[in-house]
């Protein structure tokens, strides 16, 4: 009995010990984390702005406080990128000792997404960084933020979970990030700063890109090494751009052996200017073996314009080395236009060259003679099997190059030099409608035609669509994606107004809902493109002509999604508002097409008129049409056959 009792005792005592050693651990790591926020809260101040944008690309700007770090004891103060893409009309900062300054904004670094600020002050005390090279995964990340209390900065508590993401730009931590501490440091138990927290995305750029991840236990900080190596190029007051060579690969698939071959080569490019050529193989990179295009982008995801690279390509088996020089923009990418309208229902599936349906008046094709029906066999000597491969091949060419074309007119063969044009900025006045294939019986368990209901299984959401009612499954579709404005989904008007027009034209119309009606959130963008998805698993949408329609203030959620999915979506027709946001750089793996249409009486109408010039300078092929008379109105019935006409032709050539 005594021996159970004293072993009672021991394990009694033994738990008491382990309970105050694991009390005593908590009590040391609280300390720790205490010590390093007091290290670090001297460099870390509270900004505020005043005035600017309210939206931008669907992003609602809140009117709070966000963090900065002192970067330099005269005054200069690193930030976040996203604290001022709403344009503010002055900048405030206060300071740990609560003095107020004004600040005025130095410089951008684009590559990273910061802003370097000024403010008329002495005696700072800069951020100490901590060293890049020592950063291990696992380690405490302390992200902090100086806005709701300034005596005491807001603490979200993570670790580091992955470093050189991004493209190497950035450490990902799992601490909670939001706007309220973008641009505030990310600090190591010893008080050192890792970085500067950010919203950053691996498939897109800008001050936005990411901020739909916050609070979700994805967020990613500039390494502070990194910032304090570029900070005398932004005290000079330039902005620093991420570095371009002006090169797109063959990817095919990833990991294939053509994933780093070259296959186009920008116009005036510093890679064009170097001597790189289509079918050129990348294999090394400032020293770095490369054999995926990850490789590539993670050295260049850390070079900015005005940098000097050494690319080695392999070509015809021997590697050459060239010197390439980094710039930040690109000569614009502009498309030539032959001036078809390919037919898209042949009805010899084994026939050669590509038939046509419409010629473009005025174009390169109708100053050659070519008509409808004629059939063009070759271009530049290469055979053509397909009007993809045509489509291909102009647009590697430019307004002002010459084609040599062969093509088949009733039973004669000729051919001819054409000097190619631009894309027009008007739609036809008449463009003839194609011949469907017979509808034929509809199968009892076939896809669905005429209006109807769907739910998303995944998101749980319910979406609308309208097949034509003679729908074949051996047509190809367009498909036109309806993002309605706040307030109003307009089902009934929409429904009305396009049933027509699909029929006539071979267009499938989709209804997503916003969750709420007041209107739709970036979080959503995913809900819209699976609702995409089912579609094209559902039916033959043809992905040449999958276009956003918006109208209002749906405008910039399409403006959104149509940026964030350039591969999927090829038009954009806006109704009544003008693209808010940043319009990213024509790209000719990515092309896509603007419709916009606004009454000459609406308040928007100088806005919308400014964006088609916007967009036209940036060599996108874009069509503006004012509705005389009208103000802030959905498009009336001849407007909305001329944006179905235009969407009849986004597969021109």
């Amino acid at each position: 009995m005594m021996r159970r009792v004293s072993l009672m005792i021991a394990c009694l005592a033994s738990a008491a010990v382990a309970v105050a050693q694991d009390q005593s651990l908590e009590f040391l790591e609280e300390q720790a984390i205490r010590e390093a926020v007091a290290l670090a809260e001297p460099s870390l101040v509270r900004i505020e702005t005043v005035g600017g944008l309210d939206q931008a690309q669907n992003v609602l700007f809140g009117t709070g406080p966000t963090s900065g770090v002192v970067v330099s004891a005269d005054g200069y103060i690193i930030s976040s990128s996203f604290n001022f893409a709403a344009q503010p009309a002055s900048i405030l900062v206060t300071l740990p000792d609560e003095r107020r300054f004004p600040a005025k904004q130095v410089a951008q670094d684009k590559q990273r997404m910061l802003t370097l600020l000024k403010i008329e002050a002495d005696n700072l005390k800069p951020a100490v960084a901590a060293a890049r090279d020592e950063i291990r995964v696992g380690a405490w990340a302390i992200a902090l933020g100086r806005t709701f209390d300034l005596a005491n900065p807001n603490v979200s508590l993570g670790i580091v979970s992955a470093v050189n993401r991004v493209w190497g730009k950035a450490l990902q931590i799992d601490a909670k990030l939001s706007p309220v501490n973008y641009g505030g440091p990310v600090v190591d138990i010893e008080g050192r700063v890792m970085g500067i927290s950010v919203p950053l995305s691996p498939q897109a750029s800008g001050e936005l890109a990411g901020v739909e991840w916050y609070d979700g236990g994805i967020g990613f900080a500039v390494p502070m090494e990194d910032v304090y190596a570029v900070l005398d190029r932004l005290k000079e007051g330039k902005d620093l751009l991420p570095g371009l060579m002006g090169i797109t690969f063959k990817t095919g698939v990833l990991g294939s052996p053509d994933e780093t071959v070259v296959d186009r080569v920008r116009f005036n490019s510093p890679a064009f200017k170097a001597g790189v050529k289509s079918g050129d193989r990348a294999v090394e990179l400032e020293g770095k073996p490369v054999s995926r295009l990850a490789h590539l982008r993670h050295v260049l995801g850390r070079k900015y314009a005005g940098d000097a690279v050494k690319l080695v390509v392999e070509r015809n088996n021997e590697r050459q080395p060239l010197d390439i020089l980094l710039v930040g923009e690109l000569t614009p990418y502009e498309s030539a236009f032959l001036g078809v309208l390919p037919l898209r229902q042949q009805l010899d599936p084994n026939a050669k060259g590509v038939p046509i349906r419409t010629v473009f008046a005025e174009s390169a094709a109708a100053k050659a003679g070519l008509q409808p029906r004629d059939v063009i066999l070759k271009a530049n000597d290469q055979e053509l099997t397909s009007a993809r491969q045509l489509s291909d091949l102009v647009s590697r060419l430019r307004p002002g190059e010459k084609l040599n074309l062969t093509w088949l007119h009733e039973s004669a063969e000729l051919s001819g030099e054409l000097m190619l044009g631009s894309y027009p900025d008007s739609v036809p006045a008449e463009l003839p409608t194609e011949s469907l294939p017979a509808a034929g019986e509809a199968a009892a368990d076939g896809p669905k035609t005429g209006r109807f209901t769907e739910t998303l299984p995944a998101q749980n959401r319910d979406f609308w669509a309208y097949v034509p009612e003679k729908f074949s499954p051996q047509a190809s579709y367009g498909l036109v994606v309806w993002i309605h404005p706040g307030g109003d989904t307009m089902d009934a008007t929409i429904y009305q107004s396009w049933k027509t027009l699909c029929d006539r034209r071979g267009l499938i119309l989709l209804g997503p809902k916003a969750e709420k009606v007041g209107g739709w959130t970036p979080l959503e963008a995913e809900y819209v493109k699976d609702c995409v998805t089912w579609m094209k698993e559902k039916y033959p949408v043809d992905p040449q002509r999958i276009l956003l329609h918006g109208y209002s203030s749906g405008g910039p959620f399409a403006g959104h999604l149509a940026f964030k999915y350039r591969d999927t979506f090829r038009g954009l027709a806006l109704a009544s508002q003008p693209l808010i946001g940043t319009l990213p750089e024509n790209e000719p793996d990515l092309r896509q097409q603007f419709y916009l249409v606004c009454g000459d009486q609406d308040p928007l109408f100088a806005a919308a008129k400014a964006t088609a010039d916007g967009v036209r300078a940036a060599k996108y092929p874009v069509v503006f049409t004012p509705l005389p008379g009208e103000k802030h109105v959905y498009p009336p019935e001849d407007a909305l056959d001329e944006i179905a006409r235009w969407a009849d032709c986004l597969d021109r050539i």
